[in-house]
């Protein structure tokens, strides 16, 4: 379903891309191949199926990732400066993942989002487990100065006094 998210960029489309995906999977197992793993398998039917669901719609809108803060239980509960500024920095997280590349995003999604391998994001993406190291690098490089943008733009919005106005 995340994966489906991530790339449909929508919970509608989202939903029935999963479906879709379950159906054509069920369809596929007789290709399936015996003592392969399945989870990337089936993510990279999901991947394919949201891919063609969005460049039929022609849609442009950018895939938001669901983030989760997990704060132990055994944790005191933050304050609400804490809150905020977590708030803040899952927003611009998420505004950099958006201006990635799909194929960057589904590779920083699969390994930090999913938690999934080296191997099984290969399987996933296609592509060998070499290639799989060098492109998580490049989209982390990218993600960092796409982070170091919107930092930068954010902060010079700070820094202009309200109701300043350029001469």
């Amino acid at each position: 379903m995340r994966t489906a998210y991530l790339v449909a960029g929508t919970g509608v489309d989202a939903d029935e891309v999963a479906q879709e995906a379950f159906v054509k999977a069920y369809y596929a197992l007789p290709r399936f191949r015996p003592g392969a793993p399945f989870r990337p398998w089936l993510l990279r039917i999901v991947a394919n199926e949201a891919r063609n669901r969005r460049k039929a719609s022609r849609r442009r809108e950018h895939a938001a990732l669901r983030l989760q803060a997990s704060v132990p239980a055994i944790q005191a509960a933050p304050s609400p400066e804490e809150e905020v500024l977590a708030s803040e920095r899952r927003a611009s997280l998420l505004d950099a993942l958006n201006r990635l590349r799909e194929e960057d995003r589904l590779t920083v999604a699969y390994r930090y989002f999913l938690g999934l391998s080296e191997v099984e994001m290969a399987t996933a993406l296609g592509c060998a487990r070499g290639t799989v190291k060098s492109r998580l690098s490049r989209a982390l490089g990218r993600l960092r100065e796409v982070l170091a943008r919107v930092s930068s733009v954010e902060a010079g919005d700070r820094s202009r006094a309200p109701g300043a106005t350029d001469a």
